[in-house]
């Protein structure tokens, strides 16, 4: 019975992620998401309560977050240039993988509800914190330099985010693997090291 009730909670969140790529969170409604996902529109809503939960859960599930904390498990003791390479190239996969749903994201946000708008904005947040304790530690351990990590996690995250959108978004080309590689590894010696001849 448990297992049932997962799978028509991961259906109700496929259906969800599939219908807001295509139609934006405005455009897809409970009855839709239900009907994709196979259910009643009872049956979501008993699941999820309201449409704001379920698109909240849906980027839970299908954003960088749940990965990102995955990984930072993953690369344990790797050296920090390592390691943020490995979370850059990971980030810049999920956003092409997730691309219908970042255009849409990014053409819809103004339009939002508050409490949706809040969702999205929490969602950014707790990716800021994860990558920003994943900093703190290589700090404690000396990797890197004593300044404020919340800003250091902010501004990579940013600068990785800026150059999908630039060229997969803005620049209507998909990224190759290939392109994804030396994008990070140039913005991680970049990070790390700055620009200046010390």
């Amino acid at each position: 019975m448990m297992e049932q009730t997962e799978d028509t909670r991961d259906r109700l969140l496929e259906a969800t992620l599939e219908l807001i790529s295509e139609k934006g969170y405005i455009g897809a409604t409970t009855r839709e998401i239900a009907l994709r996902a196979g259910v009643s529109e009872l049956t979501l809503f008993r699941k999820f309560g309201k449409k704001e939960r379920l698109f909240e859960e849906m980027l839970k599930n299908y954003t960088f977050l749940p990965r990102l904390r995955n990984l930072i498990e993953e690369i344990g003791e790797m050296p920090v240039e390592e390691g943020l390479n490995t979370i850059g190239v990971r980030f810049l996969h999920t956003l092409r993988e997730r691309r219908a749903l970042v255009q849409v994201l990014l053409s819809e946000i103004t339009t939002y509800p508050q409490k949706v708008r809040s969702v999205h904005q929490q969602m950014i947040d707790n990716l800021a914190r994860t990558l920003e304790s994943y900093l703190e530690d290589r700090k404690a351990s000396n990797e890197v330099r004593n300044i404020d990590m919340d800003h250091a996690a902010l501004a990579f995250l940013r600068v990785l985010f800026m150059t999908y959108l630039n060229e997969s978004i803005l620049g209507e080309r998909e990224m190759s693997d290939e392109r994804i590689e030396v994008a990070v590894s140039m913005l991680v010696e970049i990070f790390l090291m700055g620009i200046v001849v010390k």
